[in-house]
């Protein structure tokens, strides 16, 4: 698929055919992950696969806005050594980008699940729940969780008349590129 193509069809799918995502496609994802820039090519990413039904399930619980990992037979946690770079969290983001967009290259859906600064319940934050679910030392932040499968549903590929041009300001506010 050519960049623009994987751009527009990306889009956030939730709901997955029950459909084991083979190990290859799996490293293609993960190969995606590592090309992403980071400041000072410092690289603080840590990536958990999560393919056991069981955990993904638990994970689903982690709050209310993961709901649809319950279906989902592959997750990637993402998360960032703090200790290794301050801009973490903008790292991992763009990772965590390029995991979505390498997924729908391959014909595969995704959908991001925010952790960072969510809460899980009254007492605990998402990313504890979820450090302790999978053991994540405390160091690692953990900023999203990504369920990724075969899409059981369609949408369609964003359009050209979604773009906000009045957004696009040229040389000073206000100034409109179009």
């Amino acid at each position: 698929m050519e960049f623009f193509e994987v751009v527009r069809k990306r889009r956030s799918i939730r709901k997955f055919q029950n459909k084991e995502v083979p190990d290859k496609l799996i490293e293609k994802i993960l190969e995606a992950a590592f090309y992403s820039p980071s400041s000072r090519n410092r690289r603080p990413w840590h990536f958990v696969v999560v393919k056991d039904r069981e955990l993904i399930k638990k994970l689903s619980e982690t709050r209310p806005a993961v709901k649809f990992l319950e279906t989902a037979p592959l997750a990637i946690v993402v998360g960032g050594d703090e200790q290794i770079s301050s801009a973490w969290i903008y790292d991992c983001s763009i990772a965590a980008e390029h995991i979505q967009l390498a997924a729908t290259a391959l014909g595969l859906g995704a959908c991001w699940g925010h952790i960072h600064e969510r809460m899980h319940d009254d007492n605990k934050t998402a990313e504890d729940y979820v450090r302790e679910l999978l053991g994540i030392p405390k160091n690692i932040r953990i900023l999203c969780i990504i369920g990724i499968g075969y899409p059981a549903e369609e949408k369609p590929e964003h359009r050209k008349d979604e773009i906000m041009w009045e957004r696009v300001h040229l040389n000073r506010f206000g100034n409109h590129l179009k």
